[in-house]
């Protein structure tokens, strides 16, 4: 009874915000409101209607009161039959901290940011159309956690905001992340579709937990889980073996695209390269970290050598750096002595400059200036413009989320799991091969240890690119990466299969 008389209550303080224009207000968002525009699109060679819907939705605590609000869009195909039993994509970004932008207007939804085909950025600011967009086979909703967006806390009655630990933290921003999803999921009558999470970056941690605790908090079960250049914090946390030995392959990537490999490596395919340099990472490589201080010194020579063969980075280096060279060091130093420039950390296509050559990373990240530069005024110009979602309150890029709880990360073991549990439930894997952050060979390290039985395995789909962290920024991968997305959503659909082993 709390939350429908609180509906009641916020719906007039929406209307007042979005009508009133005489005086000043507390700069704050309406906690239950939504805005709903319609449109049309050519979508894959299909001419199609839609609306959006945009707005906040509550997110209440224990005792049905409410603690914060999500902003979300939601992109809803109009000119279908059945449209309550098509497939529903919930979109997560990542950070942790990160708004929902990323993928919004660059990746799944109708419109993209106006770019070049690289991912550059071109003025006029702004958006364009998307025609490889999937929303002419699923609809899809995209979430901004608290603190991103125009998500926020919501003062309680006694005017103070909420305890910052129900949110932020990976088992907190996973119990009340799948909490909302289930009112949005009643509220929009989406019990019927097959339901799919995709998660970049952070996001990709955020999904492997939301996937079981849907199912076991929510009674949710899904279809697919599409994890996009995803963060695995056990490997990153891990020793030096794991953690510094899995980054070769990912420095042959970024040197091949910089012309930096021998001409041996240089005049073949990067796909023709990336499986040499994989396997010996895994049975050279990381066996001859693992050894330490305790290696022989010829050994330690010869693997140095091989790595400065696949990296373009000196002997020398290699060996200061005792042969875990931190990706920092990489960006800073692979064209120090040819260029001079710096290269990106989430895409190391991007070059930065630095005040001085010397130093051992760079000054700032190339590409997510870039970025920044082209998503910041198109999502505040379509939400306001495009969308008709007006308000005075800051769109966060990225908020204020730390300090984040890090502990008890057991979200691989969750996906599994979920996966057992729900024989139904798929996965797949989209990651560019120059993302430095979260490398692509970290990416399929952690689906290889998702299940150690191997039962699983065959649910598992990967996927690599040609460009970085955000590899739908590059035209020719955009087409490429949401033509999987279909494909995954058509393999991964139940077709009148029951649910069993």
């Amino acid at each position: 009874m709390k939350k429908l008389a609180y509906l009641k209550v916020v719906t007039v303080i929406a209307v007042f915000n979005f009508t009133t224009q005489t005086k000043a207000q507390d700069l704050k968002i309406a906690v239950d409101t939504t805005v709903v525009t319609n449109h049309t699109a050519t979508i894959n060679n299909t001419k199609l209607t839609y609306s959006a819907t945009t707005g906040t939705q509550p997110v209440w605590d224990k005792q049905d009161n409410v603690v914060a609000t999500l902003f979300y869009t939601y992109y809803k195909r109009t000119n279908v039959s059945k449209g309550e039993e098509r497939p529903l994509v919930i979109s997560f970004n990542g950070g942790p901290g990160s708004a929902s932008v990323w993928m919004h207007i660059a990746y799944t939804g109708p419109k993209i940011l106006n770019i070049d085909d690289e991912g550059y950025p071109v003025q006029p600011y702004g958006i364009k159309d998307n025609p490889y967009s999937i929303l002419d086979v699923a609809d899809i909703v995209y979430v901004n956690p608290v603190n991103t967006g125009y998500s926020r806390m919501v003062a309680q009655k006694d005017g103070k905001m909420p305890d910052r630990k129900q949110f932020f933290g990976i088992n907190a921003d996973i119990k009340y992340l799948a909490a909302w999803v289930n009112t949005f999921v009643t509220r929009n009558n989406r019990w019927q579709s097959p339901k799919y999470i995709i998660g970049e970056s952070y996001g990709g941690t955020r999904v492997s937990g939301l996937a079981l605790e849907l199912q076991e908090s929510q009674w949710m079960y899904l279809n697919g889980v599409i994890m996009v250049s995803p963060a695995d914090y056990k490997i990153y946390n891990a020793d030096g073996p794991l953690s510094s030995g899995i980054n070769l392959p990912y420095f042959a990537a970024a040197a091949w695209h910089h012309k930096m490999l021998p001409a041996a490596l240089q005049q073949k395919d990067l796909l023709e390269v990336l499986p040499e340099v994989e396997q010996y990472t895994i049975d050279k490589l990381m066996p001859a970290i693992a050894r330490g201080g305790f290696i022989t010194d010829a050994e330690k020579q010869a693997v140095a050598e091989k790595m400065a063969y696949y990296s373009g980075m000196s002997k020398k280096a290699i060996l200061d750096h005792n042969l875990m060279v931190p990706t920092s060091f990489f960006w800073k130093d692979l064209l120090r002595n040819k260029s001079g420039h710096t290269i990106g950390r989430l895409d190391s296509r991007y070059l930065g400059i630095d005040k001085m050559a010397a130093g051992t990373k760079p000054d700032y990240n190339a590409e997510i200036t870039s970025w920044l530069h082209s998503f910041t005024p198109a999502i505040n110009f379509y939400l306001r413009e495009h969308l008709n979602f007006k308000t005075d309150l800051k769109y966060n890029m990225f908020g204020s989320v730390h300090p984040w709880d890090n502990s008890n990360n057991n979200v691989r073991e969750g996906l599994r799991k979920a996966m057992a549990e729900n024989p139904y439930l798929k996965v797949l894997y989209q990651t560019g091969y120059y993302d430095g952050a979260t490398t692509y060979f970290t990416s399929k390290y952690s689906m290889w240890q998702t299940d150690p039985s191997g039962k699983l395995k065959d649910r598992f789909t990967f996927k690599g690119y040609r460009s970085g962290h955000m590899m739908y920024l590059r035209k020719e991968d955009l087409k490429s990466a949401n033509q999987d997305i279909r494909a995954f959503l058509k393999n991964s659909a139940a077709n009148g299969k029951a649910a069993k082993y």
